[in-house]
């Protein structure tokens, strides 16, 4: 008689919902190859301007002898110009160095959805609580304010803000105008976990054991949350990336000089043809991080919040 083992390592007993998302995570193939990913991404944005220097050419320095003048500023080279010199080719027409570019365009588009995704968090899960914990007159305001702009026109929106907004930081405008209508949704998750936690039995003991609304709130309700949220957010990011990219892309995001990856995705267009890996390259970074981090998400919300996977 022969008997079967398990290939995944066993759960020790007594262990917590958090290891248990590690052990789950750690099984999943996809997840850690996302995971390399965002990391690999997360230190580009940090580490943007030393690594970029790496190859030896800032991202607005000009090299007009990596192109031909003769037929029309195309890289000369294999690969859009392909060399030891400029590992990922260059611009055609400025001849500027695209692995520069990339560094430091994916620093810009990461920055904004970072930030954005921070006012998200911060605002969705402080007006979510509040709602669901107090409820009455002031879940009665958050609520009609969470439907007020999730039924705007967002990009609309944007895009008439980023038009009209001349002499500002585009950067810090950016963020502030895609985190403006991001955080019903979160708000909405949170306020529903929290009106499943505010009558649990730890909840009312506190409540009686004489805390108040504020240390309840910190100690009691926004851990049973935090699960929820953070794969929520997860989630949100891949889209706060390609909103930063559609605008940039649409020309109301970031201006040039400054290099952002859906600004790049436009200028390429016109060279798609003849110059393919102008388009190709940082397409596929936005392609490789949105992807990731959905992946990620993903499985986040299968485990940490496993009622809202839809499964």
């Amino acid at each position: 008689m022969t008997t079967t083992t398990s290939t995944s390592p066993p759960v020790r007993a007594g262990s917590g919902p958090w290891q248990l998302a590690r052990a789950e995570l750690r099984r999943r193939t996809s997840v850690k190859l996302s995971l390399v990913v965002v990391a690999f991404f997360a230190l580009l944005t940090v580490a943007a301007p030393l690594i970029g220097s790496l190859g030896g050419w800032g991202p607005e320095e000009f090299d007009k002898s990596a192109v031909d003048p003769y037929l029309g500023g195309l890289p000369i080279g294999p690969l859009g110009g392909v060399s030891a010199e400029h590992w990922l080719g260059v611009e055609p027409v400025t001849g500027r160095d695209l692995f520069s570019r990339v560094v430091h365009g994916g620093q810009v588009s990461l920055l904004i959805a970072f930030s954005a995704t921070a006012i998200v968090l911060v605002a969705g899960t402080a007006a979510g609580i509040a709602a669901g914990y107090f409820g009455g007159r002031t879940d009665t305001v958050l609520s009609r304010l969470m439907d007020l702009t999730m039924s705007f026109p967002s990009l609309i929106f944007m895009i008439a803000m980023m038009s009209v907004a001349r002499d500002v930081n585009r950067t810090l405008l950016m963020t502030v105008v895609i985190g403006l209508f991001g955080w019903p949704g979160i708000a909405r998750v949170v306020r529903g976990q929290t009106l499943s936690l505010k009558h649990r039995e730890y909840v009312d003991a506190a409540r009686v054991g004489g805390s108040g609304p504020l240390r309840i709130l910190a100690r009691d309700i926004l851990p049973g949350v935090a699960g929820p949220v953070i794969a929520y957010t997860t989630l949100i990011i891949p889209g706060m990336i390609a909103t930063e990219a559609a605008l940039s892309y649409l020309g109301v995001g970031v201006r040039p000089p400054t290099p952002s990856w859906g600004q790049m995705i436009a200028e390429s267009v016109a060279y798609y043809d003849t110059d393919p890996m102008y388009f190709l390259v940082p397409s596929l970074c936005l392609f490789l991080t949105v992807l990731a981090f959905t992946l990620l998400g993903d499985a986040l919300r299968d485990i940490l919040d496993p009622r809202g996977s839809g499964s």
